[in-house]
């Protein structure tokens, strides 16, 4: 099962957690740690519980190493990149298992970067998963925070919310271990096909590879403006 961030006494703690977020109360307590990387579980009275503000769901091996704040929310998309970088990841499959490909759209202060992947025979999930691994290999360690939008609620549960993958496996530890490279990372779920235009793009990209069975590589496509550059600042 998951972690969850509570505060108890005034400490913001790690508790045991569903995949929803709901407290795991067995006798009115509820186990807890005090920090990622403790190997020491607590109990608590469910009661001294409360919440942290933001909702923030580990996977179950949050406990056993140090890794970075990675949160899934529910937020509006966005295009500003401010300080950090924005991610729109997405993957197509013809056939499911088929011929698979991969679009990644990356925002930051100094442009605009896209990539569009053929995968060979693979799944949607694989194509999923692989777009977010593309997408973070780009960044290096260059980001002092990264959102990233997907519409695949599979990628954000067996990354963000603990969900117990029976497959895919050594990809989802790969990305798991690159996510370690940022001090904090936020996973924002769009609807897929609803008009966001760079979640559209992401899609058309992935298209793209699977109809051409090629991949493009990383292009340049503009500079992004500054924010004294933008109309109306």
């Amino acid at each position: 099962m998951p972690w969850r961030t509570v505060v108890l006494r005034g400490t913001r703690v790690l508790a045991r957690c569903d995949v929803a977020g709901k407290l795991q109360d067995t006798g009115g307590r509820v186990e807890i740690r005090y920090r990622s990387g403790d190997g020491k579980s607590y109990r608590a009275a469910a009661r001294n519980l409360e919440p942290s503000g933001e909702v923030e769901i580990f996977p179950d091996e949050h406990c056993g190493d140090e890794i970075p704040v990675v949160t899934a929310r529910a937020e509006a998309p966005s295009t500003d990149p401010g300080n950090g970088i924005i991610a729109y990841t997405d993957g197509a499959c013809s056939g499911n298992p088929g011929p698979a490909g991969l679009g990644v759209v990356l925002v930051s202060a100094e442009g605009r970067r896209e990539l569009s992947e053929f995968l060979g025979i693979g799944t949607n999930n694989i194509a999923e998963l692989t777009a977010i691994l593309r997408a973070l290999e780009a960044l290096g360690r260059s980001a002092s925070e990264v959102i990233i939008h997907t519409d695949s609620q599979y990628a954000i549960g067996v990354l963000t919310k603990g969900w117990k993958a029976k497959a895919n496996q050594v990809l989802i530890a790969t990305i798991k271990e690159q996510l370690r490279n940022f001090p904090r990372v936020r996973f924002v779920h769009v609807r897929g096909h609803a008009g966001i235009p760079l979640n559209e793009r992401c899609d058309e990209l992935a298209r793209a590879a699977v109809s051409a069975r090629a991949t493009a590589g990383w292009l340049e496509v503009g500079r992004t403006l500054k924010v004294s550059e933008r109309p109306g600042a």
